[in-house]
Order: C-alpha cells, then structure tokens, then sequence
C-alpha cells in the first residue's frame, strides 16, 4: 500500500511531509539520548532532587540547640561509683563531727565515771574523820582545858576553827574551871551494834556533811551525879592537804 501523502489545505504535499519527517527524527533523538546516559551531549540534571527536612524553629536565636545542650551535662555527670567533691567534703565534715562528739562524750563519761569514785572515797574518809573528831571537839575536863582545847582544835579548819578558839576562850574554859566541869563525849551505838550511828548527808569530793548521833556524859558542881544527855551533831568536812578537817558543828 503506497504511504499516504498529508496535503495541505492550501498547496501540495510535499513541504507538509518534510516537516513531519523532521519531529519523526528529532523525537528519535530524543529517545536515543534518553536510554544513553554516557553520552557526551546529555548535560546532567542541574537540579538533583532533594528530600528537604523542617528544622525545628528556636525560640532564641542565640540559645543553642537541646543536643548541644545536653553534651556539657554528660560530659560532666560523675561516674558511677564516685563522689561529687562538694559532697565528699560534706560527709567528711560528717564523719569529723561525729568523732569529736564521740571523743567528748567519752570524755565526760570517763571524767564522771572519775568523780564518781573521788565522792566514793570521800563518802567513806568524811565518815571516818567525823567519827574520830566528834568526841574529841565535844569533850573537855577542867584539870586540862589547854590539852583538850589543843586536841580539838587539830580537826577542825576555818571558819569553825576560829569560832570554836572564841567560844572555849570565853565561855567554856571559865564555867568549867569555876564548876569543875568535865564532858565526855562518844559517838552512839544501836542496841545490840558495834557501828557507831553516824552517816552521809551528802557528799562531793571536796566536802561531806555527816550526821552523828552523840552521847555527853557530864558532871560537874551543878549536878548531883553524872548526866546523860543525846544529842545529834551534823558536821560539814572539807578536804584539805592535811586530810580531811571540821569545817562547821551545828547542834541539832
């Protein structure tokens, strides 16, 4: 079948069938190319296709990122099983408070543990010396006040001893040699006991108040015979270098 022949509307054919045999061998080129991409003439795609990404928007321009951010934080978090030096010397501050707390509390148990036994001793040592210097303070016989007044006077200490040096100057020494007096004195004794009846009031390790239970047997010009009186003397002792001494003698 012979091709057919596209005429115009106004002339022949043949200019008509150039220009449609042109885009035929144009449109083959075009294909040519595209299934060879080696080809010198094909010029690259100027524009490559790109997959664009929506930036997260920043409130302050200047602020950095939340991934910056965060990598001084790790950088200086502490490893595990270290301690911060801030607060390394907070529990050393710790530890050394609660080591002079413990040094001092044993100190004040040890120095009262100490006092403890000092009043213990000076429970028993007060006790002694008021029942030895009770009798001797309380007794006197006229035939020799100087003897007796001397012997009393070596357990007693001041205030009591310049009082007592008063009193037997001026009273005690002339009614007795007026009316040949003589006193003796013991410390009491509970029926059917061989301790004599005198006890701790209170006691620290430098003074003790002693409570004694006394026995004055008196005679003298005034009375027909002799007379009992019982008395109770409460002594204060102070501790002295030279022991323990009478520091004050109330009658009771």
């Amino acid at each position: 079948m012979a091709n057919p022949t596209v005429r115009g509307r106004g002339g022949t054919g043949a200019p008509r069938q150039r220009s449609v045999a042109a885009a035929a061998r144009a449109a083959a080129k075009r294909v040519e190319r595209t299934h060879r991409p080696s080809d010198p003439d094909q010029k690259p795609n100027p524009k490559p296709t790109r997959t664009l990404t929506k930036e997260p928007t920043r409130a302050n321009p200047a602020e950095p990122s939340r991934a910056t951010a965060t990598e001084p934080s790790r950088a200086t978090a502490t490893a595990p099983g270290r301690t911060r030096p801030g607060r390394r010397g907070a529990v050393l501050a710790v530890l050394a408070l609660l080591c002079l707390l413990g040094l001092a509390a044993t100190a004040t148990l040890a120095w009262q543990h100490r006092e403890a036994e000092r009043t213990a001793q000076a429970r028993t040592a007060a006790l002694a010396a008021a029942r030895k210097a009770a009798p001797v303070i309380l007794s006197y016989d006229y035939r020799h006040l100087d003897r007796d007044f001397a012997a009393a006077r070596g357990h007693l200490t001041k205030p009591f001893l310049d009082q007592y040096s008063k009193t037997t100057k001026s009273v005690v020494a002339p009614t007795a040699e007026k009316y040949r007096g003589v006193v003796k004195a013991t410390v009491a004794k509970p029926t059917g006991g061989d301790t004599p009846a005198a006890a701790v009031v209170s006691a620290s390790p430098d003074k003790a108040v002693v409570l004694v239970f006394m026995n004055q047997v008196t005679t003298s010009t005034q009375v027909s015979g002799p007379r009992l009186d019982l008395n109770r003397v409460r002594m204060t002792l102070v501790r002295t270098p030279q022991g323990w001494k009478v520091s004050a003698v109330d009658a009771l």
